[in-house]
């Protein structure tokens, strides 16, 4: 199967929009927006039905308050993004410890998962 012609479910974006511009004019919802899209995105490429799409967007409105379920959560995504990247034929870079790492510094870990994301959209395209 020619992988090129396939249309990638994950959609390509521009990270530093994604990071810090869409998140500042929108007041931080399009953060919650764009965590439920690439959650659905991922479930689709891998067609797996039992992928989380709803629950981490719901953590995240429900239970940031606690800190560490919104860290768990965004823990588990970079895996699922790493998971993804294997279910495409790429080689499986995406570092859950770097981007919950980065998180903590001007909350660059949405910028590499985003950049992550986008090697998956790349690898359809190209």
């Amino acid at each position: 199967m020619n992988t090129a012609l396939v249309a990638s479910p994950i959609k390509n974006r521009n990270a530093v929009l994604v990071w810090l511009v869409w998140p500042l004019i929108t007041l931080g919802i399009y953060f919650l927006v764009w965590y439920y899209k690439i959650h659905e995105e991922m479930a689709e490429l891998r067609r797996d039905p039992d992928a989380p799409v709803a629950g981490p967007l719901l953590v995240m409105i429900f239970l940031s308050w606690t800190g560490i379920a919104a860290l768990i959560s965004f823990w588990r995504t970079g895996t699922r993004i790493k998971e993804s990247q294997e279910a495409a034929g790429l080689e499986g870079t995406c570092n859950p410890v770097l981007g919950f790492l980065l998180n903590f510094v001007f909350g660059l870990g949405i910028l590499y998962y985003q950049l992550e994301l986008n090697k998956i959209a790349d690898r359809f395209t190209a």
